[in-house]
Parts: structure tokens; sequence; C-alpha cells
């Protein structure tokens, strides 16, 4: 995993209205903890950590104003309208130390044609060295048949990674399509051709 350079400013204004006035500011309040230390306010450039969240488990190197840090987040506020950053909570890592951490899980192919791909977990949880996090794990499900399950046991983690997740959590299965009902139409239809039916038959002459 490749690091994220953002610059970081240190903060010594909290509330409401100061947070206010950074976003307006286009930054984001931070707060940075972890490894015993007292937690340390910072600001940080909105765009730039808009942009490195987009990727999972993003391991930011913060740099500048007496800070020189690594840090993973794990808590992040957005406005609920706009989608911008509010607030962002992130964890201090040291390099060879170890994170429990969230990974996505994504499926490549396809089911067989009999049934549904119900995945039921989107992420599993792992343990990784933090400059190391694997940035997903992949689930190959191409002719898999109906009544197929795969469990986080059957997940093959990336080197250097630890499954933390029970082993028998099950992440998707493969279940049967439900059979379609005719619809309201269809049937009123098949009714009055098996009237029509019946009564040409009544009335057809006996044979002589």
């Amino acid at each position: 995993m490749s690091e994220v350079r953002i610059a970081a400013e240190t903060r010594t204004v909290f509330g409401k209205g100061a947070a206010r006035k950074i976003r307006r500011a286009d930054k984001v309040p931070a707060v940075l903890y972890g490894h015993g230390i007292d937690p340390k306010h910072l600001t940080l450039p909105g765009h730039e950590v808009l942009l490195a969240l987009r990727t999972p488990n993003v391991l930011i190197h913060l740099k500048g104003d007496g800070v020189d840090e690594l840090a993973l987040p794990k808590g992040v506020q957005r406005d609920p309208i706009k989608g911008f950053v509010e607030h962002v909570d992130l964890l201090l890592v040291k390099r060879g130390e170890k994170v429990t951490v969230e990974i996505p899980v994504t499926t490549v192919g396809d089911v067989h044609s009999d049934g549904l791909l119900d995945q039921q977990l989107m992420s599993v949880a792992i343990e990784a060295e933090a400059t190391h996090i694997p940035t997903g794990v992949e689930v190959d499900v191409e002719g898999l048949e109906v009544g197929t399950a795969i469990t986080a046991g059957d997940l093959r983690l990336p080197q250097g990674a630890t499954l933390v997740a029970d082993l028998d959590t099950v992440i998707l299965q493969v279940i049967a399509k439900p059979v379609e009902a005719p619809e309201e139409g269809e049937e009123a239809a098949e009714g009055e051709v098996a009237v029509a039916a019946e009564g040409e038959t009544a009335e057809a002459p006996a044979a002589e």
C-alpha cells in the first residue's frame, strides 16, 4: 500500500464556530490519537483528504507544523447532503506494527445460470502490518451452483494478512432463482382460452 502525504497544521482553537471557519476555508478538522499520546488537533486540506479517503484503509503520512506521523482513518464524518468531509479521526500507527482493519470483499465471474449470488458481507476483518494493508480480497464465483456457500475461512487472503473474523462466518452463497408467477393479465387470458375451448366442445354436433 502506498502512502498519501498530506500537509498538517496544528490547531488550538476548538468548538463548532472554529470548525465551521475551518470548513469555509476548504479544510478539515481532525484529531490524531493512539499509542498513549495526548490527542493532537489538526487542520488538513479538504480536497486532499477527500481524494485520499477514496482508498479503503489509506495510510496517511501527516507532515508539517511539528507533525511527522503515519495514521489510518478510523472515523469520518461527512455532510449528509453534499458529501464533503466534516471531520476525521486518525489512529497513529508505526512501521512494523500490526493493526486490525476491515477490507472489502469483491467477486469475479458469474454463478451458474440457475442461481443468484447472495453476498451477505461486503467486508471482512483482518490483521496486517500497518504499512502493508491489502486493498481487498477477491472471490472467484464463476460457475458456483445453487447451495454453495463461501465462508470467511474459505477466503484466500493476501500474503501477510491474517483473518480476524470467525472462520464459519458466511460471506456469500448461491441461492435458487425465484419462480416467476404469471402476471394477472396472462392468467386471465389463459382462463378465457380454456373457457372458449370448453364451449366449442360442448356446441360441436355429434358425428352421424
